[in-house]
């Protein structure tokens, strides 16, 4: 090509870079270059330099090109205006798409439509994750009706039952200008957790109360709640993210900066931290709540934190320095007993106990339940699901398996559904189900049978003790038998029997053969069946009837004493749901039980008292069945 054309070509390219940029932002680039008087130049290659400059932006091109090498140096020049020119007209269009959408859609998703049109692969966000973030979009926008388990807990203080003196004690530890820790305890499912979260709503609406409007109610399970030696993370108390080993944030770690996390306790500064099963907490980590409880702050410590180094913002020194405010009022909740959470914690707190729930309390559910779904019940339904629980959140489920079961059956619109009795025992066939009182008090008399009080947790139960007796071969040289799966303290409680015996009716028990029996095979752990086990052995050695509406507790001593138990209100709760008219308690516990209406209950003192009331004869007489 001849000087000429490689002339023209120069020129050509030049006046595209002042397209390109500007006439006037060309000769300033130009000026900043040190291509100015090149490209005003004549000589084709002071020309080509400059262009060169211009094109890469550098300066620091020096060397000139020879004539042969200038034809070369063109053509890579215009490549590279074309792929600028390019880039350009692209940019252009995109912006006219993006100007378009933003129209369309609202400006909060200008970012997105700028990586869709553009397709960018920089940054964190790219099309695949962008359609599964569209895609979540559009999942939050399906939902499905309230589940029957969320629509019957209860709006109101008013509406939870079965609990009115729980819910009393709670509120006056609560709504008070100092308000207390507190320990709830009871079975599940009786409104422990709905009381909690209502109560701080009940303790906001009082003036005198330090609540605040916006006071937090934090929840949390205590099951989930682990304590780790090392401090790696705790969720309860927070943690510090040292720099190396557990990555705080990146420009924190980046000087060396350790990063503390705030806890739950934090969270719940100003209100309420409630912790469901707190017994199952770790006993470390009690231990170190218990700290927080007293500071009312937590403390970090970290052995990468220097308080004199400058790159430290000012919210981690505080926190490291003075630690993290904390003040709160914890609501614990446990279905164990209360011997079995740690004497420090009871020490501090408020202890407030939930009852089991009744069969009236269960059938108030139930029918509480049908008039929010707006469903009809057939009678006696509500009375067969108190049958087979004493939850309230069971017999909320088991409502909601037969409206199902007759949604299903009559194949109609929901508020058509009646629910029958049918419906209800299907579902408790489906369930496995069996009734949650085994034993039932009748109005009958039987000899060698006498009913027991026992409990487990806060349940308390019938225990169906039997005896039979036949006089023995030889005098002196009868056996007593108990089945071993009652345990050693029922076993002492025969012994003891055995001895009291010969003291009240001048017989030797060993002049028979008798055997005990605890219907079931129950293990019982206290010596609190030792009078009715009397009362049996000497209702079969006697032959004489024993009423079978009554029920009694009480441990007995070798001279005939009747000692305090424990665990009576829940016995006396087993006692009502099993249609026991009058259960007699030992006179030392008497304080427990006295003024309760709901059924009869007699105070013994002496062993004598008890056997008096349900015999009613002299029991040294001597109308005695004979050893042979």
């Amino acid at each position: 090509m001849d000087t000429n054309s490689l002339k023209r070509q120069v020129t050509a390219l030049l006046s595209i870079l002042a397209e390109v940029h500007g006439t006037d932002e060309l000769v300033l680039k130009a000026g900043k270059l040190d291509s100015l008087e090149l490209m005003q130049s004549e000589k084709l290659t002071d020309r080509v330099l400059a262009l060169e400059r211009l094109v890469h932006e550098d300066p620091t091109i020096m060397e000139k090109r020879s004539a042969d090498e200038v034809e070369e140096i063109l053509d890579e020049l215009g490549d590279h205006l074309a792929d600028l020119l390019a880039r350009r007209s692209v940019e252009e269009e995109l912006e006219q798409k993006i100007s378009a959408k933003m129209q369309e859609r609202h400006l909060e998703y200008v970012k997105e439509i700028r990586t869709q049109v553009l397709n960018e692969e920089i940054g964190p966000d790219n099309a695949q994750t962008l359609k599964k973030y569209a895609h979540l979009e559009l999942l939050e926008q399906k939902s499905l009706s309230r589940s029957t388990t969320e629509l019957m807990v209860p709006r109101t203080l008013e509406e939870v039952v079965g609990q009115k003196q729980a819910i009393k004690s709670l509120l006056s530890k609560l709504s008070s200008p100092f308000p207390q820790h507190i320990l709830v305890y009871g079975p599940p499912g009786v409104g422990k957790t709905t009381v909690a979260r209502l109560a701080l709503q009940y303790a906001k609406a009082k003036g005198h109360t330090p609540f605040a409007e916006d006071a937090p109610f934090i929840e949390v399970d205590g099951t989930t709640l682990r304590w780790d030696p090392r401090e790696v993370t705790n969720p309860l108390l927070g943690s510090v993210h040292d720099p190396i080993y557990q990555g705080a944030k990146r420009d924190l770690a980046d000087g060396s900066v350790p990063e503390p996390k705030l806890g739950l306790v934090t969270e719940a500064h100003g209100g309420i931290l409630f912790i469901d099963e707190i017994g199952e907490m770790d006993l470390i980590l009690q231990n170190k709540l218990l700290k927080v409880l007293e500071d009312k702050r937590v403390l970090f410590e970290s052995s990468y934190y220097d308080p004199s180094a400058p790159q430290i913002p000012k919210y981690i020194h505080q926190l490291f320095d003075k630690g993290a405010p904390a003040d709160f009022v914890l609501i614990g909740a446990t279905t164990k007993d209360p011997s079995e959470i740690s004497p420090a914690f009871r020490s501090r707190c408020a202890e407030v106990f939930f009852d089991p729930l009744t069969p009236p309390d269960i059938i108030q559910i139930v029918q509480a339940a049908a008039r929010r779904l707006d469903v009809q019940l057939e009678d006696g339904v509500a009375a067969l699901i108190a049958e087979y629980t004493i939850e309230g959140r069971r017999a909320t489920r088991l409502f909601a398996d037969a409206y199902g079961l007759a949604l299903y059956r009559e194949n109609t619109a929901p508020r058509d559904v009646v629910i029958t009795k049918a419906d209800l025992q299907e579902v408790i066939q489906a369930s496995r189900l069996s009734s949650y009182v085994g034993i039932k008090a009748s109005a009958e008399k039987e000899v060698g049978r006498i009913l027991g009080l026992g409990v487990s947790g806060y349940l308390g139960s019938i225990l169906e003790i039997e005896a039979i007796a036949f006089p023995s071969r030889e005098p002196g040289k009868g056996r007593v038998r108990f089945n071993d799966t009652a345990g050693s303290m029922a076993k002492d409680s025969v012994f003891n029997a055995a001895s009291v015996f010969r003291a009240l009716t001048g017989q030797d028990l060993y002049n028979y053969d008798v055997h005990v029996n605890i219907v079931g095979g129950g293990n019982i752990e206290g010596p609190s069946a030792g009078v009715a086990i009397l009362a049996a052995i000497i209702s079969a050695v006697r032959g004489l009837p024993i009423p079978q509406d009554i029920a009694v507790t009480g441990e007995i001593s070798i001279r005939g004493r009747v000692k305090a138990v424990g665990g009576l209100h829940a016995k006396i709760y087993g006692a009502k749901q099993a249609g026991v008219r009058t259960v007699y308690v030992p006179a030392d516990n008497w304080d427990e039980v006295s003024g309760r209406s709901d059924l009869k209950v007699v105070a013994i003192k002496e062993v004598s008292e008890f056997l008096n009331h349900i015999f009613k004869t002299d029991l040294r007489c001597s109308k005695w069945p004979q050893a042979n």
